[in-house]
């Protein structure tokens, strides 16, 4: 069956949303969404979206501060724009019904907007919904797109791979994508004018993380399978505060806690940020998770603890209502307990390679929100630039494509062909790649890295692979072998990306190379076909 668009969106986080929202103006639109069409990151996201909102603020303020998070990768020009067109883009959230906090002094800030501080920030500017903006922020924009008559939403559909063409000899365009309709089993091609993905991150590839189930990093694999550039993968942020608890499954604390003067403390109730860095508790997450690790395996603790109980009471619970429920369930109130937490996979900084306007490097094809690598992010995102650069970039590529040819007839493609697939009996081989995978992605690639332990990964991952493979090829498709294939596709580039790198900068901290090396200040890129480097190398 063949399904025909303007645009194909493959994502329904803020990205995703975003997009498909303003190319509806103009266009028809088929969005494509795993599971549920609110089951993404962005719900999942509690601190909120940084933007230059208080008159004491400046941009050059929040640019300065997101290139000092980024260490010297940030590229300057899209910090610039995504900073300077912050202020615009929660304008058109308040417009299609985003309800942020309002200050409990009139006439400060924008529109007069209550604002955190959170860590690597050195004014207000975070804009939030209590501690559960992402799922504000989705609820208002999949209200606005369900509401579209332009916009088709596809839910528990996901797909499987890009489809491309080569075109009057040049290089291949990218003309939609094959599509499983995971209830059903049928597939679907699915074409379009411009592919859109805005799959988010990858955070299922280790074994902690505080991402939902569906963070797979779909669109980064399938982009690299059909030879686009993919850059900075080494740099995965992983959060610092994650629940610790064994009834718990990836729920983040927010940094905005440590913002409003939370303590960090180790099992003896020492402060011990202090020592780390000279920014105490709101250093960058990158210290912070690191600092977090050695004092857990310098005591051999489970976890730390996070200790907001000089607050009182009224404001915890004022301040971060969803944090203090999800805690009371289970059996801690944190206006008098601190909290356990240990670091846990979060953020992907690296990506597919994009311009400024969201395009890849495969013609027809464009990569928006935590799947781009926009330049923005460099070695370590700054807390809460996330959301910015979705809706930005979201943004700008719906206004690069509002002038496509909507004329021209889209190309004759072949469907999906199954027929040499047969049903499995054998699916444990998928649970237990499943595991394997993201328990060696955390012992080997995880916080703190070594040359030694990233070359036992690269092996057991090659392995993993051949066998993935080996599977995908005889046996019907299901959601849980593609994102199995996803994964370990993302787990191959980090690697790639961790082992090319032979300094720590950012996220990316090696015993072997302890030292940030100036002459590398450059992004890592990997291609299908090319040995990884570092771009001008």
């Amino acid at each position: 069956m063949a399904i025909s668009c303007d645009f194909l969106v493959i994502g329904s986080g803020i990205a995703g949303l975003s997009f498909a929202l303003e190319a509806s103006k103009f266009a028809d639109v088929v969005l494509v969404t795993k599971r549920g069409a609110d089951e993404a990151n962005t719900k999942y996201a509690q601190g909120g979206i940084a933007a230059v909102l208080d008159h004491g603020d400046t941009f050059e303020a929040h640019i300065a501060d997101t290139l000092t998070a980024g260490a010297g990768l940030c590229h300057e020009r899209v910090v610039d724009l995504c900073v300077k067109d912050g202020p615009g883009r929660i304008r058109a959230l308040q417009e299609i019904g985003a309800r942020f906090d309002k200050s409990h002094q009139p006439g400060e800030g924008h529109a007069d907007l209550d604002l955190h501080l959170e860590g690597g920030h050195s004014a207000r500017r975070v804009a939030h919904a209590g501690d559960m903006t992402g799922r504000e922020v989705e609820r208002a924009l999949l209200e606005a797109v369900l509401g579209s008559p332009r916009v088709r939403v596809l839910e528990d559909h996901m797909a499987i791979d890009l489809i491309t063409l080569e075109k009057y000899g040049g290089p291949e365009v990218c003309a939609g994508a094959y599509v499983l309709d995971a209830a059903g089993g049928k597939v679907s091609t699915v074409l379009a004018r411009a592919t859109v993905l805005a799959t988010g991150g990858a955070g299922k590839v280790y074994l902690y993380t505080t991402n939902p189930d569906v963070a797979t990093g779909d669109g980064v694999a399938m982009a690299y399978r059909k030879g686009a550039e993919i850059a900075n993968m080494e740099f995965y942020q992983f959060h610092p505060t994650c629940l610790y608890h064994p009834q718990a499954k990836n729920f983040l604390i927010s940094e905005a806690l440590r913002g409003e003067g939370a303590i960090l403390r180790n099992t003896d109730g020492h402060a011990f940020m202090r020592s780390h860095h000279p920014q105490a508790d709101l250093a960058p997450r990158d210290i912070v998770a690191r600092a977090i690790d050695f004092e857990m395996k310098k005591s051999g603790a489970d976890c730390v603890w996070l200790d907001i109980t000089d607050k009182k009471p009224a404001f915890v619970r004022e301040r971060f209502p969803g944090i203090h429920s999800e805690c009371l369930k289970y059996g801690i109130d944190i206006t008098h307990q601190p909290i356990p937490v240990v670091p846990a996979a979060h953020y992907m900084c690296g990506g597919i390679s994009t311009d400024l306007e969201g395009r890849t490097t495969i013609p027809g094809l464009w990569a928006i929100g935590e799947c781009a690598a926009t330049g923005l992010h460099g070695a370590n995102r700054l807390a809460s630039n996330s959301l910015l650069e979705g809706a930005v970039f979201a943004h700008r590529a719906a206004e690069a494509l509002r002038g496509i040819d909507r004329t021209k007839a889209l190309p004759e493609v072949p469907d999906w062909d199954a027929s040499a697939a047969a049903s499995s009996d054998e699916a444990v081989v998928i649970s237990q790649n499943w595991d394997e995978l993201r328990r060696l992605m955390w012992n080997y690639v995880g916080i703190v890295r070594s040359t030694r332990r990233l070359k036992r990964a690269a092996r057991r991952i090659a392995m993993l692979q051949e066998e993935i493979l080996e599977y995908y090829w005889n046996y019907f498709v299901t959601r849980d072998l593609l994102e199995l294939r996803n994964i370990a596709t993302v787990a191959q580039l980090i690697v790639d990306g961790a082992m090319s790198r032979r300094e720590s900068r950012g996220l990316h901290f090696t015993i072997d190379y302890p030292e940030h090396d100036d002459r590398l200040a450059r992004d890592t890129v990997v291609k299908r076909g090319v040995a990884p480097h570092l771009r001008g190398t």
